[in-house]
């Protein structure tokens, strides 16, 4: 044995040469919430809505504190969290729908997290919602690494929980009992978390990596079954909402146990979050009771203040992830693809320049990365742009509007603008406006950014 080892330490330095080794990568999951605010979870201070799964994931793991999206909408927060680009590079800025089905796809060529896995030879799937592509177009996820896909691939079709139908791959099936017109009796999320079971059961002895985009709670605000909440004195949109997040909760929970069974736990990490800020004003019906902005945060989603761009988000790869840690540091979703590409031991295609950064040393314990800035941009509508550098915030609501400016340090709740008083950063931010975006004529800092159909590729 101690021969054969000194052969293997000649060996090493021989160009090209790979010692053996046990698999040390871990498998990778990310689950991301539809619409969930980072305020309806217990371990952020919700009181109302039970969690026991995400409380356990903060415990087991970090819960972090300026986790940002992409930016405030469906489409490019994922679109982001995909590609590792921020909204100014990002070639999905907005929602946009293609009739009669599907959103504007990745073009061609768009590299993704997904592609850099699978070439590094994991499995991929993507279960529950895409929003990136029909299957006929260069955005669909089997055409950009994803080995399997379970779900809604339009995010419209997504509004419904009980819909006449999903896709298996790109094979559509019908769901029984479903007409789309009332509520029916196939609930579209069951078959959804079943799905994602059987493939993990599936993969375990190989490592993988599973987008789990759950609808969950995003509108319509339907579900099968109220649960604890049929009890309690509130409208029947309250109790759907708190049984969406519950149930949410619960199918995040059925993943975690699984882990456990199949001995997985130590070997995956897992990543957790909302897709933007809350879908509701302080004021709303939702709002109201359960208290989202209990954070401090101002706004919600499709804007650009902190309560539209920050995260719920949680980590957990026990072992690895320190326990109970509450990490402050800013991240955002840009900086997941070269996350998973350092886990994986993954090389970037030559020519490919994500805008993030590998948060692995962070995760471990660390600090988060150091960097100039964070940028956002967002086109619905008019269209608005945000950047952060240090503690600044600046804010523009729409291209002739005044840039606000805010100390997130001192004023985290974006209560005082000081633009008046900062010139000097306000020039800073200006630039870096201007800096961090590249042109394109989908998305013009203009009014009414024109609407470009997507042919098939």
């Amino acid at each position: 044995m101690r021969r054969i080892a000194l052969v293997i330490i000649a060996l090493a330095g021989w160009p090209g040469f790979h010692a053996p080794a046990a698999e040390t990568r871990p498998n990778i999951i990310f689950v991301l919430s539809d619409d969930l605010a980072m305020g309806d979870i217990g371990a952020y201070g919700q009181k109302l809505i039970k969690t026991p799964n995400l409380d356990r994931m903060a415990r087991e793991g970090t819960r972090f504190t300026q986790a940002y999206t992409g930016t405030s909408v469906c489409a490019p927060a994922r679109a982001s969290l995909m590609t590792g680009l921020h909204s100014g590079h990002c070639p999905i800025r907005a929602n946009r729908e293609i009739q009669p089905e599907g959103q504007l796809p990745l073009p061609a060529g768009t590299v993704t997290v997904a592609q850099i896995l699978k070439t590094a030879g994991y499995a991929t799937a993507c279960m529950g919602k895409w929003g990136m592509g029909m299957f006929d177009t260069s955005g669909s996820p089997l055409k950009v690494g994803f080995d399997h896909f379970f779900g809604y691939n339009c995010q419209r079709h997504a509004h419904s929980y009980f819909p006449t139908f999903l896709y298996r791959d790109d094979q559509r099936f019908d769901l029984p009992g479903n007409d789309g017109k009332t509520v029916g009796k196939t609930y579209a999320q069951e078959l959804i978390a079943t799905e994602t079971l059987d493939w993990i059961k599936a993969n375990q002895h190989r490592p993988f990596f599973l987008f789990y985009a759950i609808t969950l709670p995003h509108g319509r605000h339907e579900i099968d079954d109220v649960g604890e909440y049929a009890k309690e004195d509130w409208s029947l949109l309250q109790k759907s909402y708190a049984a969406q997040v519950t149930r949410l909760d619960r199918d995040v929970g059925r993943v975690l146990d699984l882990l456990k069974e199949l001995k997985l736990d130590e070997k995956t990490l897992v990543f957790m979050a909302g897709d933007n800020g809350s879908s509701f004003s302080p004021e709303s019906e939702i709002g109201r009771l359960f208290e989202q902005t209990a954070t401090g945060l101002r706004g919600y989603k499709r804007g650009l203040y902190e309560g539209a761009l920050r995260q719920a988000a949680l980590v957990r790869w026990p072992g690895t992830i320190p326990a109970g840690r509450v990490c402050d540091d800013p991240w955002a979703f840009w900086d997941f693809l070269p996350t998973a590409a350092e886990l994986a031991h993954a090389k970037l295609p030559s020519g490919f320049r994500p805008d993030g950064f590998s948060l692995v040393p962070m995760l471990k314990g660390g600090r988060g990365p150091q960097r100039e800035y964070f940028y956002w941009e967002l086109h619905e509508g008019r269209p608005l742009q945000a950047v952060r550098f240090g503690d600044w915030k600046a804010v523009r609501n729409g291209p002739a509007a005044k840039l606000e400016l805010y100390d997130l340090k001192a004023d985290v709740g974006e209560t005082r603008d000081l633009a008046a008083d900062r010139l000097e950063i306000v020039s800073r931010a200006q630039e870096l406006m201007k800096s961090a975006r590249t042109e394109d004529p989908n998305w013009p800092l203009t009014w009414n950014p024109p609407r470009k159909k997507a042919g098939k590729k």
